[in-house]
């Protein structure tokens, strides 16, 4: 079930980087006499868990880093590089500049400054920073529907926050927006190219046109759906959106969701460069080896792995970010296997679907009877799903909230495996239907 001949070609790395260092004088290495009877008590402990890595597990954003990924970042480990200055790691910081300059250009930046941080929390806080520099005191604006991380850090950062409605596909109200841009207290809006619960992509391009009649900074969350810039059957409105990020002032991806990488991998980028001003600060003790910028100098992290440098840029060297690649060709199976979903979905009298997914997330209600019940009978049979609580006007109901089923179908493998889960969700449907009326 595991892949594991990245092993045995992991071994054979490891000799090379050893032979890189075969200059210094040979050192004890630590005893690991009891390292077996550990790892297979940690190896018992890991199975208290949902298996994330398999077909059967349609809940949250967990995907499995891929093979390379790693490989390369348990590698990078018997060197544990820190990618906040030069000297703590040369070849990581290079290979991360590369990899972040892979990002901005499949964003379609001319120029651009950007790091890795340690997820889209972090990255976000960071890009909202530099907008509350730039514009402060000024409200950082984001849907109803966009992660509360925007809310939760404009708190951080003293910022007011303004809550904008969403339609009724979970995509931001432009026109409510506007309503509150006129007031102009607005300094930064943030618009979710993929939301949490159910993956709606705001409308970017029509965002952009408010910011040519107002003056606020627009920011893209992709830190789940940016990849799919490279999916090559979205719908005409999400290809647009996507089309459009290059006029954005800043954008956050995760590479630890659909960038197949370990958690956690965030990466925040700038379309202006000077922004990188706001960062600076001195720091004696660690910048003094090199007159070339130092990572750190551009980021509110200190400390930072170099191994998540090294195994993204690993699996991008594997897969490039190009359009008609094997990475893009992925995304559009996940898109596909969630279209295809929502088509069987939509089509049984027992469901209420409220709308197409625009990426890969779908969610659904039951008609009658309880999502929470049917959430418990599809784990029993081992397929598992996850809840959301969504608006009732998603479903066409008068209550505030529905209890909904969701689902992200973010392996590729899931369009093969699409058969079983349905099967898998036919039954856990009927048991607990049965309960409902026994």
């Amino acid at each position: 079930m595991f892949e594991t001949e990245t092993l045995r070609v992991l071994a054979e790395a490891l000799a090379t980087l050893e032979g890189e260092f075969s200059a210094l004088p040979p050192i004890s290495t630590p005893n690991t006499d009891s390292a077996g009877s550990v790892l297979q008590e940690v190896a018992r402990r890991l199975g208290d868990n949902f298996p994330y890595f398999h077909p059967l597990y349609a809940g949250q954003m967990l995907k499995p880093p891929h093979p390379v990924a790693r490989a390369a970042y348990a590698l990078a480990t018997w060197i544990n590089p820190n990618n906040h200055a030069l000297d703590g790691g040369r070849a990581s910081t290079a290979m991360e500049r590369e990899a972040v300059a892979q990002i901005a250009a499949m964003f379609g930046f001319r120029t651009h400054l950007g790091h890795l941080t340690g997820g889209g929390t972090m990255a976000n806080l960071e890009a909202l920073w530099v907008a509350g520099r730039l514009h402060p005191g000024k409200k950082i604006a984001a849907s109803a529907q966009s992660h509360y991380t925007h809310r939760r850090m404009s708190g951080v950062l003293q910022l007011p926050f303004a809550e904008v409605p969403a339609d009724a596909r979970g995509r931001m109200d432009c026109d409510a927006l506007e309503a509150m841009l006129a007031s102009g207290e607005i300094g930064c809006v943030v618009a979710s190219l993929g939301t949490t619960a159910t993956g709606s992509v705001d409308p970017l391009p029509a965002i952009l046109e408010l910011r040519k009649k107002y003056e606020f900074r627009v920011h893209v969350d992709g830190a789940y759906g940016g990849y799919f810039t490279l999916a090559d059957n979205l719908a005409p409105e999400t290809r647009a959106a996507f089309d459009a990020i290059h006029q954005a002032d800043s954008i956050v991806i995760d590479p630890h969701k659909h960038g197949l990488q370990p958690y956690g991998c965030g990466c925040v980028l700038y379309s202006d460069p000077s922004v990188g001003a706001l960062y600076k600060h001195d720091s004696p003790a660690t910048y003094f080896s090199s007159r070339e910028l130092h990572l750190g100098e551009i980021s509110l992290e200190c400390s930072r792995p170099g191994a998540s440098a090294v195994a993204l840029w690993a699996t991008m060297r594997l897969l490039p970010l190009v359009r008609g690649g094997e990475f893009a060709k992925g995304l559009a199976c996940c898109r596909r296997a969630a279209l295809d979903f929502h088509h069987r979905l939509a089509a049984d009298p027992r469901f209420v679907t409220p709308f197409s997914p625009d990426l890969d997330i779908i969610v659904w209600a039951p008609k009658t009877g309880s999502a929470e019940s049917i959430f418990r009978e599809a784990a029993r049979r081992n397929l598992h799903l996850a809840m959301a609580r969504l608006p009732g006007s998603f479903f066409g109901s008068s209550e505030p909230e529905v209890p909904a089923l969701r689902s992200v179908l973010m392996k590729p493998e899931h369009h093969d495996w699409l058969e079983r889960i349905w099967d898998i969700l036919d039954q856990a449907t009927n048991a607990a239907a049965k309960q409902q009326f026994d």
